[in-house]
């Protein structure tokens, strides 16, 4: 499929995700494309996902619109991150129904598998049991969402593409205090702690899980070809395939870092899933995905990102006492 000759939505557009990808479709010369911003479509409400597909009347759409967040606002918010994205979900896929759509790429999560899954995962472990509990609300609901969308394409032929995303990382990435994941949140903690002249820092669980960690850019890539060449409905993983021990991923940073503090590992608090990694077969198969971003590159990359960019950030990010349930969804 040519994108030149498509008109394209992307909901989540001003998010990590969505913003690359934009970037990378203004590089490779895509330019009939638009990325509103969730202040102006609210895609909980089916009224404002109908609205969204009016409006532009896109031939393609990629729903990257998500509640997103690391294992503690998971714990705090998880009816919110149940509901946000279940509806955001499901809307969207009804509103690509009812108004025509090509294709719809729906972006589903490694938190969806079964908490103690054999690595690595396969997508036909996906619905062999309930996810690792302190994200098991929002594993469900994206869960649910493709299940919906598979039955939509049974019954009405909805053309949707079901991609199960790994842990993303770049430059870009949420560092707000409430919401970041595992690597921005260690990244701002080791970068305080050694201003603050810290003998130590305190990391959660005891270091033993292991997480699949893919950058944006590859992400975005995978979205793309998704878009050209994908034409299964069934869940597809994508991944970067090399399992990270979040032990290493910890002593790395510090080593970048050059922080000359210990590690404690706070063991009363929650590991998460015990290990993470994708296998990537059906997304090589299907379209043509290979990541190409080495993890300690990337891993640097961000890094050099976040104290390019800490002032600017740091001041534009609310601290967690500051939000209300709905105030991160993916712009």
């Amino acid at each position: 499929m040519d994108l030149k000759n498509k008109k394209i939505l992307v909901t989540g557009g001003n998010g990590f995700l969505g913003k690359e990808l934009t970037s990378i479709f203004k590089t490779e010369n895509i330019t009939n494309f638009v990325a509103p911003s969730s202040k102006d479509y609210d895609l909980r409400l089916i009224e404002n996902a109908f609205k969204i597909m009016k409006d532009f009347q896109p031939d393609l759409v990629v729903n990257i619109a998500a509640r997103l967040g690391g294992i503690g606002d998971n714990r705090a918010y998880p009816a919110s991150y149940f509901y946000d994205n279940l509806m955001l979900g499901i809307n969207m896929i009804e509103a690509c129904r009812i108004y025509g759509a090509e294709k719809l790429i729906l972006i589903g999560t490694v938190c969806s598998y079964p908490k103690n899954s054999p690595v690595p995962f396969k997508e036909e472990d996906l619905w062999n049991g309930y996810p690792e509990e302190t994200n098991g609300p929002y594993g469900v609901s994206k869960r649910s969402v493709t299940t919906y969308a598979q039955a939509v394409k049974k019954q009405y032929g909805l053309h949707t593409v079901n991609l199960l995303f790994t842990n993303l990382y770049g430059a870009g990435d949420d560092f707000r205090d409430a919401t970041s994941h595992v690597i921005p949140a260690i990244i701002k903690k080791i970068v305080k702690a050694k201003e603050d002249g810290d003998s130590s820092i305190s990391a959660w669980g005891d270091g033993s899980p292991t997480r699949d960690f893919l950058h944006v850019k590859d992400a975005s890539n995978a979205v793309i070809n998704s878009l050209k060449y994908c034409e299964t409905d069934e869940p597809i993983n994508v991944g970067s395939g090399t399992e990270v021990n979040i032990k290493y991923l910890i002593e790395k940073i510090v080593s970048i870092l050059d922080f000359k503090g210990d590690i404690i590992w706070d063991t009363t608090k929650p590991n998460g899933q015990p290990r993470r990694v994708l296998d990537i077969t059906k997304a090589k198969t299907n379209f043509q995905f290979s990541p190409k971003i080495p993890f300690d590159k990337g891993l640097e990359e961000t890094i050099h990102w976040y104290l390019s960019n800490r002032n600017e950030i740091d001041a534009m990010q609310p601290k967690f006492s500051d939000l209300s349930p709905f105030d991160h969804l993916s712009k």
